[in-house]
């Protein structure tokens, strides 16, 4: 298969989503994983596309020279459904040990756990500006943060494609939101973010999801992490019963507040 016909069918793979990784193309390319990379490059390089984090995507063009995430502002979602948030993240933060290192990612019901947090002596290494605001009064708690592009959108840090950002530090518990969970995991608006979480996934011992039940009724969007990667959700009680019952059955420990 000639360079251009590769090319061709790797932006064809592109359009219905907008992003594929390198374990599909591998398998919808008959070519070498460095063939595969050299292709990209190509492209990318063409501005045709835009490689990130364990594969590939289309490029934006807004007009703006500021990074952008698709999906709902910070400032519009910390609204929703908040007093179901605060219940969540009083529950979450519950399950930290005085004392531990954890990392909590960057979200609007994750942010509910900050005010519980105070006087437990945890270290945080987490990408949002709202966390480290909110922690920032609690003398006992040390912050870290990654190295980034700054997405004013979610108030975000977030690594260049392909550039790893995050200090060495292991964690025994992530704490992560989502746009969406259904039967194919936890799943996000932009390939960017799900790069960045697949970062801090791959740090953790345990990962527990925040979500509040409306995150049940739409499953549409990248997928982060599958059900079996998820120990932990803790959502409330508008959750479907059909919905509670699928994910105990998958293996998830789900707690309703």
């Amino acid at each position: 298969m000639h360079a251009a016909e590769r090319e061709r069918l790797i932006l064809d793979a592109l359009k219905p989503s907008g992003f594929i990784s390198y374990r599909d193309l591998e398998a919808r390319l008959d070519a070498s994983p460095a063939t595969i990379r050299r292709d990209l490059t190509r492209l990318e390089e063409t501005g045709q596309i835009v490689r990130v984090h364990g594969g590939a995507k289309l490029p934006e063009d807004d007009g703006s020279t500021a990074p952008r995430l698709l999906g709902t502002p910070f400032d519009q979602s910390i609204t929703q459904n908040l007093a179901a948030k605060r219940a969540i993240g009083k529950a979450a933060a519950a399950l930290c040990t005085p004392g531990e290192g954890v990392m909590i990612d960057g979200g609007t019901t994750t942010l509910q756990m900050c005010p519980h947090l105070d006087g437990l002596g945890l270290q945080v290494l987490t990408n949002s500006l709202h966390i480290v605001n909110a922690l920032l009064p609690q003398p006992s708690t040390r912050i870290l943060l990654p190295s980034g592009a700054l997405f004013r959108e979610q108030n975000i840090i977030l690594a260049p494609a392909g550039e790893e950002s995050m200090p060495r530090f292991h964690a025994p518990r992530l704490f992560m939101g989502a746009a969406a969970v259904g039967p194919q995991g936890a799943m996000q608006a932009d390939v960017v973010l799900v790069a960045a979480e697949r970062r801090l996934i791959d740090r953790a011992e345990e990962v527990i999801l925040l979500v509040d039940s409306s995150k049940f009724r739409s499953q549409s969007g990248t997928i982060v992490c599958g059900l079996d990667e998820i120990d932990t959700i803790i959502t409330d009680s508008g959750i479907p019963s059909d919905t509670a019952r699928a994910l105990q059955d998958a293996g998830v420990n789900l707690l309703v507040v």
